[in-house]
């Protein structure tokens, strides 16, 4: 096949990438094995009646169909856009085999149709953790989930990933807010709320006006509201200085209040009440995340979610949830930057290659690698018979560390291609040091 053009938004690795990538990965499925949270894997697709629900996320399904279905398909396809959608229909699948609260955990690749830029793709991986209750889902779930997430970027630091920020606020409390100033299109409001930081605030008070039927004042209140920014429980106080009062808004603030000073005391400074905060996807009803790179903000959320109480029913009873995703392809964006530093040791599994220097003598190399994959040694042998000289090329342009010689001068012999130092190896005993015996990210 002759060499293709990109497309767009669908971002393939390089080897020494993948290496950095998989890094990453394993980090994150760690510390979520480390906080409980059992490893699942959705399928890729989903019926496209469970996929749309009328809201922004809907014009960015990608559908899936067969090549010669005509168009007749009775259930249309389309790629899941996130793995929360495939996680409800996931639970009710199974509800009877699992125990409750039931803590899930996900790394897997997403699809959504949007115009790709900076750290924002049309294929990318996400990792997702969630806690799913039966009937009743307790608070303190909604300050674990964002806790476990900062433990996770904790130990991705070593990788270079600067400290993070997660903004929360609560939906009930905006549509609280919103109904006690006499507004009726509470979605309309969520979604000029949510443009915010994109458009600023004068933006978003025209939209209010077009989208919600706002009129000056309630215009202004909302903004005001979305303007409120703390570290602090103190924050209820402003909001009550606005003086607007609903059930829904009292809720809202008590839950909000009661996340901060948790996580105030269990991680200082992490999360922070941001009032704007309201997240693009209709189906959260409660607590909402937004996790920011500090010094690097305008990468936007690496890291988002919340809570949703009616995503997961099964006849009369339903299943409500929280959670985070982790953008895992977002964070690729930040760490291969050219400036960040940070780089792998090389692409390749092997660390070393086992030199042939006739064709009669390949079965002795073969034999040789055997030995060491049985001790979980990575290696490969030579593809072709060729001089020395040749071969150490191959091993250089693969960033292989050594060349294993079957025939040196004392028998078999293993060459440092970085120091040039040559010694007798014993296929049964040799180890490499642990530096060198799988690919390493390292940060300059």
């Amino acid at each position: 096949m002759a060499k293709s053009a990109r497309l767009s938004g669908f971002p393939e690795r390089l080897p020494a990438e993948r290496v950095i990538e998989k890094s990453v990965i394993d980090v994150l499925d760690h510390t979520f094995a480390l906080h409980g949270y059992s490893a699942l894997n959705h399928r890729a697709v989903e019926p496209i009646s469970h996929l749309a629900k009328d809201g922004e996320i809907d014009k960015e399904i990608f559908a899936v169909s067969r090549l010669h279905s005509e168009g007749t398909e009775r259930n249309p396809l389309g790629l899941h856009f996130d793995l929360t959608v495939p996680l409800a229909r996931y639970i009710a699948d199974n509800a009877n085999e699992l125990s409750f609260p039931f803590r899930a955990a996900r790394i897997q690749p997403v699809w959504r149709g949007e115009r790709p830029q900076q750290g924002r793709y049309r294929e990318f991986i996400q990792a997702d953790i969630d806690v799913i209750a039966e009937a009743e889902l307790p608070g303190h779930f909604e300050v674990e989930i964002p806790l476990a997430v900062a433990d996770a970027f904790s130990r991705l630091a070593p990788l270079g990933v600067p400290p993070i920020r997660i903004v929360v606020n609560d939906r009930r409390l905006l549509e609280g807010f919103a109904r006690g100033i006499g507004l009726s299109n509470i979605q309309a409001v969520l979604r000029c709320l949510d443009k915010y930081d994109k458009v600023g605030p004068a933006e978003v008070g025209k939209l209010l006006a077009a989208e919600a039927g706002a009129d000056d004042e309630q215009q202004r209140l909302c903004l005001e509201l979305a303007a409120i920014e703390s570290d602090s429980p103190a924050f209820a106080e402003e909001v009550r200085g606005l003086g607007v009062e609903h059930p829904l808004l009292d809720e809202g603030l008590e839950s909000l209040t009661t996340m901060l000073r948790a996580a105030h005391d269990r991680a200082p400074g992490v999360v922070v009440a941001q009032l704007k905060i309201a997240r693009g996807l209709d189906y959260y009803t409660g607590a909402v995340y937004e996790t920011q790179l500090i010094g690097y903000e305008e990468l936007g959320s690496v890291a988002s979610g919340g809570r949703y109480d009616s995503l997961v029913t099964v006849g009369k009873k339903s299943y409500p949830g929280v959670g985070m995703s982790i953008g895992v392809s977002r964070l690729m964006a930040f760490i291969l930057d050219p400036d960040s530093g940070i780089g792998a040791t090389r692409g390749t599994p092997s660390v070393a290659v086992v030199a042939v220097t006739d064709e009669s003598k390949r079965a002795e190399a073969d034999a040789v690698a055997a030995a060491l994959r049985a001790r979980d040694i990575a290696c490969e042998v030579s593809p072709s018979a060729a001089k020395f000289g040749k071969q150490i090329r191959y091993a250089e342009r693969r960033q292989i560390p050594f060349v294993w010689f079957t025939d040196g001068e004392s028998g078999h012999e293993i060459k440092d291609i970085r120091t040039g130092e040559q010694t007798a190896a014993d296929p049964q005993t040799w180890e490499p040091v642990d530096a060198d015996r799988r690919p390493r990210v390292y940060r300059d």
